[in-house]
């Protein structure tokens, strides 16, 4: 019987620093019967949402994966509060996007264009409305592209942020350039290299500045953006990035780090910025994973470190979401895909709330009866 867990091991949870291997290529896609396509749950926020896909060129430095190119392309999708809500809905991925994440993961209990089938709730390049919004970044986990935080980006749009997600070229099995061309993950072949997480993460964030410079100054719609309001939030080696970029540039005023392994290194002197740690048991004081306690030390202004009872790695982003009609079960014990999702989305919105919004939000202060879910670390969080 297949699980859940298959697919968080096989998508990738570079928790050790290790890319699993690509399945081999099959000639025909598997035949297995799933349910109908999946929905993805509506944003929380008041506004229509509306998405569009930026291809950007950085002619400064090479790409560090593929040796021939001698700069780095970068596709940036964007979601952002719209005028309206009808319209065309946005696709989840391709059909060979989905084909090559579903053979690079390994899974294949489900036909391979199954996610592209993925129905979202964002307008396919909608009319933008307002201006001034604080704007996210958003990074996925290694080998995933950034479709599989769509959930997450669209309730931050729907709740007044514009959000940019950035796919990190031949990090993960399948991204589309501005040619159609489809890049692969190149990085798979290093991922055992000594030192490749911490390279990994100082990538992604110079395409993090570079992605900046491009949206504040030179997108066509820069004036939806307050350019004194900047978050980043990522997933898995997204999250270790979020701190790599901190790091990096002083335009980004707060962080979140989702269940990812710390490979960035925050100096002795501290980052002072607010941050906070969203992440699964793995992450409990003193558990499997202790880079969260290194790095708490070290967070020297707002902070707060969380763990949600049930996580798994993937919890945080739509895996679950379409875990069924990919064929696969949930670990017993697991927390529900929906009421991940609704945490996840819950928890981040109000970290940005308070951070970027500078609105009060009690649900930060500690626990709460309503989401019983969410332990307080290090005070309230132990490893059972």
């Amino acid at each position: 019987m297949r699980r859940l867990l298959i697919l968080a091991v096989g998508m990738t949870v570079l928790a050790t620093s290790a890319c699993s291997a690509p399945a081999p290529p099959r000639a025909d896609a598997p035949q297995a019967k799933t349910p109908g396509p999946v929905t993805l749950p509506a944003p929380a926020g008041p506004h229509p949402v509306g998405t569009t896909a930026l291809h950007l060129t950085d002619t400064s430095r090479p790409d560090p994966w593929d040796l021939d190119a001698d700069a780095r392309e970068l596709k940036v999708t964007l979601w952002y509060p719209a005028e309206r809500r009808d319209g065309q809905r946005a696709p989840y991925m391709t059909a060979k996007e989905a084909e090559l994440l579903l053979r690079g993961s390994g899974t294949s209990t489900a036909p391979y264009d199954t996610l592209s089938k993925t129905r979202t709730n964002a307008v396919k390049d909608a009319d933008p409305t307002g201006r001034g919004f604080p704007l996210v970044v958003l990074s996925p986990g290694f080998t995933k592209p950034m479709s599989t935080l769509t959930s997450l980006a669209e309730d931050l749009a729907g709740r007044g942020y514009v959000v940019a997600g950035i796919d990190h070229t031949h990090e993960s099995h399948a991204t589309t350039l501005s040619d159609g061309r489809i890049a692969e993950c190149l990085a798979c072949d290093s991922n055992t290299d000594p030192g490749f997480g911490a390279r990994l993460v100082q990538g992604r964030a110079a395409d993090v500045s570079f992605v900046l410079d491009r949206l504040t100054s030179e997108w066509k719609h820069s004036s939806l953006i307050d350019r004194s309001r900047i978050a980043m939030v990522g997933q898995s080696i997204g999250g270790a990035a979020a701190v790599a970029a901190m790091v990096k540039d002083q335009r980004i005023r707060a962080g979140i780090d989702m269940d990812g392994t710390g490979y960035a290194r925050i100096p002795k002197s501290g980052l002072s910025r607010p941050f906070m740690f969203l992440g699964s048991r793995e992450h409990v004081p003193g558990g499997r994973d202790t880079s969260w306690d290194r790095d708490w030390k070290l967070l020297t202004g707002w902070k707060r470190w969380l763990v949600l009872s049930g996580a798994e790695h993937q919890s945080f982003t739509d895996i679950p979401l379409v875990a069924d009609v990919l064929g696969l079960e949930p670990l017993p014990g697991m927390l529900p895909a929906a009421r991940g999702a609704e945490l996840t989305r819950t928890y981040v919105a109000a970290f940005l709330d308070r951070h970027l919004k500078s609105q009060r939000q009690p649900l930060l202060e500690g626990p709460s009866s309503r989401y019983p879910e969410v332990r307080f670390c290090p005070a309230t969080c132990g490893r059972s």
